[in-house]
């Protein structure tokens, strides 16, 4: 199993990006969580097989329709079990 986190930036609060993000992972049998940050981010935590990673990060890059995904970078991977089903988190 991999694991990853990611911070997106750009247009993606208000757009259905954190359903988007949940359906893609769950599509693709990845476990973890999506959630809202305070400066306009969204963070993802997940893990998983990595070529399923692979396709969720291809998505994730995407984004759903109306939203604008400028930069997604790396942070420190999740020390923490990552819940499954693929959950959004409200903070």
């Amino acid at each position: 199993m991999a694991t990853a986190r990611w911070i997106v930036v750009g247009k993606v609060q208000g757009v259905g990006f954190r359903w988007f993000v949940r359906e893609q992972a769950r599509r693709w049998g990845i476990r973890g969580w999506v959630r809202n940050r305070p400066d306009g981010t969204v963070e993802i935590a997940a893990s998983g097989e990595a070529e399923n990673l692979t396709g969720l990060l291809a998505a994730v890059r995407r984004g759903p329709e109306g939203a604008v995904v400028e930069l997604v970078s790396d942070g420190a991977p999740p020390t923490e079990t990552l819940p499954e089903p693929f959950s959004i988190l409200r903070e």
